[in-house]
């Protein structure tokens, strides 16, 4: 005979599991995430009013009047919603919010998730060449955490009161 009961053995289980589990991915729900920045801007009368999901690295971030612009590189959605920086870009993107993001936290290297319909496009420029943006209505956002390096630990273990082993 076991000196644990089964029942304790599957919480004891469940609860190590669960420490181990990741925050949930970002709601996404009803929005497009195949439709890319490019295709929307080849065909503008498919992609206005569209519920899209777009993220990406953010280029550039303004305040205006009465709202807040991301100029956005777009990457596809990995499983939790979060830009695959890994993939390959798939166009840039306008983002307005309205109201005022804080352009210190939404600055260049961020990366972003956005769902909102696509309201235009916009000619604007990139350098010296011109660029067609596709604009979209940022209604819901996802600002995510920089991602941590190899080098830093992973794993923490601790014992007793205020006594950390790395």
């Amino acid at each position: 005979m076991s000196p644990f009961p089964l029942p304790f053995l599957f919480i004891a289980l469940g609860l190590l599991l669960g420490a181990c589990a990741t925050g949930p991915a970002f709601n996404t729900y009803g929005a497009d995430t195949a439709l890319t920045p490019r295709e929307a801007v080849r065909q503008p009368s498919r992609a206005a009013g569209h519920q899209v999901a777009w993220g990406g690295v953010i280029i550039q971030s303004s305040n205006l009047q009465d709202r807040t612009r991301l100029e956005i590189l777009a990457y596809p959605l990995d499983g939790d919603n979060r830009p695959d920086t890994e993939a390959r870009p798939t166009g840039r993107f306008l983002a307005e919010r309205e109201g005022y993001l804080e352009t210190v936290n939404y600055a260049p290297g961020r990366l972003v998730t956005v769902v909102g319909p696509v309201t235009e496009t916009r000619r604007g420029r990139i350098g010296e060449t011109e660029y067609e943006y596709p604009v979209v209505a940022a209604r819901r956002i996802q600002l995510w955490q920089p991602a941590r390096r190899y080098s830093e630990p992973q794993v923490r273990f601790g014992v007793g009161v205020g006594v950390i082993f790395d």
